[in-house]
């Protein structure tokens, strides 16, 4: 276990009192399931969540929101009902600077807040790699109205059904692939769909039983594969694109990015150490390099597993071994163990270092079919689609959304 007392102490003032809550920036699958986990200790702090949306989104269920296979209120619930008589207070606001000696946060509606001990859960934002055209052209895929854009988009071009129609996904990692399959379900033939991929194939990083599965169900749904193909630059309705053959003008209808994402924590003073991508280097406690009373979690946490009691010196920006990937199975296992840490920080108690159980991958790949692995086991197809939506029903935030959510499913069962 790490001890509290081999860090700097934080200098306490009339502004931040021990009394002051605990505060979570923001609600993502790190920062609402902290939030949640923490209110299940007995004789929990205050906690206060921030975040500028009024819902948590489930973002790995988001392609079956797209394809019209759940609704937007089983994945998308309010912060206030999820939060109603859970003991915990929730801001609509967001966090734009941080001051950690004095204990205290300022937000974008010019709040000035005091806290005893913080939670980072910012996640991450798509990345346009510095691409002349993506911010201005792109469809983006994080939100529910991206949803809405390319649902409108996708019955546009059902309607209109010309020729040679085109849509381009930019990346062919998990999210790419998944969307890719989803598109070209819901498009019935009227679009050809284009997977572009700088490497050298799809899901560098899936089990290999999961990237075979996808790569058949791309070709079952005659989306085109390009790899080692980089985008150049992105226009209106063309992409300027570099592969094997050289240089290349694609027409395109639209273009979906999702090539990559960023990380970008609120300004913190004294500045916290971040690796390359900007991610905030923790401790194996989850908490901040140099900064004992913040904690960070999630996709902007890029957390050392090996880490000791004794930090040792390392430079500002160094990348520690042994990072954990940044997915949601992550953030959920992260969440209870932070919950802990927070507990025994305000207690002055050691902390439990995090360590991450690979419970499997799942994907979705299509309408109605899906494909996991996990502890030796492997499915792919409509069963696979069942356990994943299961598997999700169980992660869903509170019993009450749970049981809500099976009872939707249930009755339509019949259908």
């Amino acid at each position: 276990m790490l001890s509290a007392t081999d860090h700097k102490p934080m200098v306490e003032s009339a502004a931040t009192p021990v009394t002051a809550p605990v505060v979570i920036v923001g609600g993502g699958f790190g920062g609402l399931y902290t939030a949640l986990a923490l209110a299940g200790r007995r004789q929990h702090p205050p906690i206060l969540l921030i975040d500028p949306n009024d819902r948590f989104l489930f973002l790995p269920l988001l392609y079956e929101l797209l394809s019209g296979e759940l609704r937007s209120w089983e994945i998308a619930p309010r912060y206030d009902t999820l939060l109603a008589g859970k003991g915990v207070a929730w801001l609509q606001d967001r966090v734009v600077r941080i001051d950690s000696d004095n204990g205290l946060i300022h937000t974008g509606a010019g709040r000035q807040l005091a806290f005893s001990r913080l939670v980072l859960a910012t996640g991450a934002q798509a990345n346009s790699f510095g691409i002349p055209g993506v911010v201005e052209h792109c469809y983006s895929f994080r939100t529910l109205a991206d949803v809405e854009r390319l649902q409108g988009l996708i019955r546009k071009l059902r309607e209109r059904a010309r020729p040679l129609q085109r849509l381009a996904v930019v990346g062919a990692g998990a999210s790419g692939v998944e969307l890719a399959c989803k598109l070209a379900d819901q498009l019935q033939g009227s679009a050809i769909v284009e997977l572009i991929e700088q490497g050298p194939g799809l899901l560098p990083l899936a089990k290999a039983f999961n990237r075979e599965q996808a790569d058949r169900a791309l070709q079952r749904r005659d989306v085109r594969l390009r790899s080692h193909t980089q985008v150049e630059a992105v226009q209106a309705e063309r992409l300027e694109l570099k592969g094997p053959g050289g240089e290349e003008h694609l027409n395109v209808e639209a273009v979906i990015w999702t090539a990559g994402l960023s990380f970008r924590a609120p300004e913190i003073h004294p500045a916290a150490p971040v690796d390359r991508q900007g991610r905030l280097l923790c401790q194996s406690s989850l908490q901040l390099r140099n900064h004992p009373h913040i904690f960070a979690l999630g996709d902007i946490a890029h957390v050392d597993t090996e880490d000791s009691a004794v930090e040792p010196a390392v430079p500002a920006n160094a990348l520690p071994a042994n990072a954990l990937p940044a997915n949601a199975q992550v953030a959920f296992q992260q969440a209870e163990c932070l919950a802990g840490n927070l507990v025994h920080s305000l207690a002055g108690e050691g902390l439990e270092p995090f360590e991450f159980n690979d419970l499997g991958e799942m994907m979705s790949l299509g309408v109605g079919e899906a494909s996991l692995t996990g502890g030796g086991f492997t499915l792919a197809g409509a069963a696979a689609y069942q356990i994943r939506r299961l598997a999700y029903l169980a992660r869903l935030p509170g019993k009450a959304h749970q049981l809500k959510v099976a009872a939707g499913w249930l009755a339509d069962w019949p259908r």
